[in-house]
């Protein structure tokens, strides 16, 4: 790699990097609506599904967190894509 290749790919690399944190702040954000979501379509809240217990509702709210980071980490329902062109956009007025 010579002087002027490292000095132009230098800009490529913090810019992959900041599109990497924007993009896992935007999926974070998908995955917490996507909890909501399945806490009012009711997931978790049938008393058979840990048998019982005082620490089932705690335990339901942990379920409901890792289906829905399982579905936005899948794709979701395409909101992290859009929430990640927004905050790019907004970025890159800022800088």
């Amino acid at each position: 790699m010579n002087g002027l290749s490292a000095v132009t790919s230098a800009p490529l690399r913090a810019d992959a990097a900041k599109d990497q944190q924007l993009h896992a702040a935007a999926e974070a954000l998908e995955a917490q609506f996507l909890t909501e979501m399945l806490k009012s379509a009711g997931l978790g809240e049938a008393r058979e599904s840990f048998g019982g217990g005082v620490g089932e509702e705690q335990f339901a709210s942990f379920l409901r967190r890792e289906q829905a980071t399982a579905m936005a980490s899948a794709g979701g329902v395409g909101l992290a894509e859009s929430i990640f062109e927004a905050l790019k956009r907004r970025a890159g007025n800022a800088g």
